[in-house]
């Protein structure tokens, strides 16, 4: 049986006051409307359609995947309207969710729930039971079998009607050839002049098809965003599952509620994070890993025993971070794209590490640079000293061997090579090789003036 998945995402969203389209808004880092095709990636559709309108260039570029498809409601004239526009691009006689754009929460098993009870023959409207239904559709049940009557918008719902507290989420699943049929009558025969989707409901009970109404999990799955409000507090609640999910999973978190998942998080056993922590992209943390307060670790892999510091910035961006095990990083420390960190390395505070790799027991403590570097192990590099990597044109490379010691406020100009065992006296500036076991040492020589006196200043 055919399974169409059509996502209504073409609103201009007014309330958020913002140039970019209310469905590319973020929620822990990824788009609203990206959050509901993750969702439906396991349901296996044929057809994945998506309604755009209000910057549908935008959405569209945003989104685009093989196998997803886009049809433009132009104007936006209503809900039954977007629907209209789909129609052409839905296949078979099987089964066509609808989904909101705004409402990113959707758990995968509810709308697999939506999709089994339609099963190409039921009107399938995905409830809620609100504390406060204020302006939601009211659904009225048949008080024999639970069957779904009708859906009463609140302006026209009566005081009775208003005490009930399902509301219709906007979402539902259709038996496809009957919703090409509904859709094609419906009217814009009301105040607004639009063509809404719930009108459907009578048709179906008209016609005696099944009208079923299935509640959703919890109230956060079908809370749509309108207004920049009401996407932190979507974003608050989607934190708090996380958090949840993860101290259930055994991870210790100082404070849930100062906690930012915006990715994913593989952990192993007894993880400890700290207050004011903030996740993306995928992140895995080995057993016994200990995060500091206030980190952002962003693509990287923190192996068992790790100690990632306060104020610790780790950004691996596409190629990737990793800390060896029983590191110790920070605090204040930044480490960048291609920053390869064995075990037992030491990155003190401020310093600095892109595309380099540091081998067992490497240590820079204190206020330094290493960029396009290989170091050996038990390096010791010196506070201030930095690799000069870059020409003005071109990246080159610093080769430091095992047991190397770098002085303080050292310059490598690459490329160049330290081998294993030498030793680079403080302050110097290296533009040749080292040969192993040798000390290097390039700077000015010390003159010391007797009698000098220090100018004084006019009157």
């Amino acid at each position: 049986m055919a399974l169409n998945i059509v996502i209504m995402a073409a609103g201009k969203g007014t309330r958020m006051k913002s140039a970019t389209p209310k469905v590319l808004h973020k929620l822990a880092g990824r788009s609203l409307l990206a959050h509901v095709l993750k969702r439906c990636e396991p349901l296996s559709a044929n057809a994945r359609i998506v309604i755009t309108g209000h910057g549908a260039e935008q959405v569209e570029a945003a989104v685009q995947a093989e196998g997803l498809s886009f049809v433009r409601q132009m104007p936006q004239l209503g809900t039954g309207h977007a629907i209209q526009q789909a129609v052409p691009a839905l296949v078979g006689d099987g089964t066509t969710l609808i989904l909101n754009g705004d409402v990113p929460l959707i758990e995968t098993s509810t709308a697999k729930a939506l999709i089994d009870a339609c099963a190409g023959h039921a009107l399938v409207l995905l409830t809620v039971d609100l504390a406060d239904p204020t302006g939601y559709g009211r659904i009225i049940r048949n008080a024999d079998d639970g069957g779904v009557l009708a859906i009463v918008e609140h302006k026209d719902a009566t005081p009775e009607q208003r005490l009930i507290h399902e509301g219709y989420s906007g979402m539902m699943a259709a038996p496809t050839a009957a919703l090409k049929r509904w859709v094609g009558q419906l009217s814009n025969n009301n105040a607004q002049g639009e063509y809404y989707l719930t009108d459907i409901v009578a048709m179906a009970v008209a016609e005696g098809l099944p009208v079923l109404g299935i509640k959703a999990h919890n109230e956060t799955e079908v809370l749509g965003v309108n207004d920049p409000v009401q996407l932190a507090q979507l974003e608050r609640a989607f934190q708090a599952q996380q958090a949840e999910g993860l101290m259930r999973a055994g991870v210790r978190l100082a404070d849930p509620t100062r906690f930012d998942l915006r990715g994913t998080l593989t952990h192993g056993q007894d993880v400890e994070i700290d207050v004011n922590c903030v996740f993306e992209g995928q992140v895995t943390l080995g057993d016994g890993v200990r995060i500091g307060a206030n980190c952002v670790i962003r693509n990287a892999t923190i192996a068992a025993g790790a100690r990632i510091h306060e104020f610790t910035h780790i950004d691996g961006e596409a190629a990737g971070a990793s800390v060896g095990e029983g590191a110790l990083i920070g605090p204040f420390a930044r480490l960048r794209p291609g920053a390869q960190l064995g075990a037992e390395v030491h990155i003190g505070n401020f310093v600095e590490v892109k595309n380099s790799t540091l081998a067992k027991g490497a240590k820079a403590n204190h206020l330094a640079y290493l960029g396009d570097a290989t170091v050996g192990e038990r390096v010791n590099y010196g506070a201030g000293s930095i690799t000069a990597n870059y020409d003005g044109a071109n990246k080159h490379r610093t080769t430091i061997g095992d047991d190397v010691h770098v002085g303080s406020n050292c310059v490598l100009v690459a490329p160049v090579t330290l081998g294993n065992g030498a030793t680079i006296g403080g302050g110097s500036t290296i533009t040749k090789d080292v040969n192993p076991g040798d000390l290097a040492v390039a700077r000015g020589k010390q003159v010391a003036l007797t009698g000098w006196t220090r100018p004084a200043k006019k009157r």
